[in-house]
């Protein structure tokens, strides 16, 4: 396992705690921040990604913390088929864990809470209106612009003419903030399959007070959307820079 995993994996970790940490404070009964809105999630959303990205590149990992991102690198050729495997599972692990720790850190809220879409939702997605082709749709579309606009931020001809070099992970903690508010109403933007299924799983798996179910028939649309939407925007990006 490449050394880089350690890095997607921590890093991932501090996403979900942070990103589903700001989900459950704002939906979760007795919470101080109850009933916040949606403009909170975003940013909280926009900071947990910026948060992640530093803690894993500090660590010497790309800072992908997204299955859909990993993938989309091995189409555009700099990531190898065995680091995106290995990149992929730590990113799921850190998924995984960083849920368990919101359900720890909230623990005295599960008990208070008896709307189970509310508990749900502190872990996983759930679409507004249930749908599956334009659920689908929507993750696609998400995800194709969370790729295609961070590797324009990644680019020669931005990085060259600007300090994006060192203000990545801002910009791509900017970029999805405005997926979140423009594009996130639909399904809760997932755009990240770890940021999905990992916490999917910690929900069906931990101790949960008035948890209920954990939504399985809907778990493969914040799956295959984002890789989709992320491969066809890596493919698309590739052609259009070559």
């Amino acid at each position: 396992m490449p050394t880089t995993a350690l890095g997607e994996f921590v890093g991932t970790a501090v996403l979900i705690l942070l990103g589903n940490g700001v989900v459950a404070g704002v939906l979760l009964e007795q919470s101080k921040s109850r009933d916040a809105g949606w403009i909170v999630i975003t940013a909280g959303w926009a900071i947990a990604v910026l948060a992640g990205v530093l803690v894993a590149v500090g660590l010497g990992a790309p800072g992908e913390l997204n299955p859909a991102g990993t993938v989309a690198n091995v189409l555009l050729g700099t990531r190898s088929v065995a680091d995106a495997v290995a990149h992929i599972a730590a990113q799921m692990a850190g998924a995984i864990v960083g849920s368990t720790l919101v359900w720890l850190h909230y623990f005295k809220h599960w008990g208070v809470t008896r709307d189970v879409d509310a508990i749900r939702s502190s872990f996983c997605n759930s679409p507004a209106i249930r749908s599956t082709l334009p659920n689908l749709t929507s993750e696609v579309i998400g995800t194709g612009v969370l790729v295609f606009v961070a590797n324009a931020i990644g680019s020669a001809g931005v990085a060259g003419g600007s300090p994006a070099t060192n203000l990545g992970p801002v910009l791509v903690g900017a970029l999805v903030w405005g997926i979140g508010l423009s594009l996130g109403g639909p399904t809760g933007y997932a755009i990240n399959p770890a940021r999905d299924l990992g916490p999917r799983i910690a929900h069906a798996l931990l101790p949960i007070a008035n948890k209920g179910g954990s939504d399985w028939g809907y778990s493969w649309i914040p799956v295959v959307g984002p890789i989709v939407g992320g491969s066809l925007a890596a493919l698309l990006w590739k052609t259009l820079s070559a």
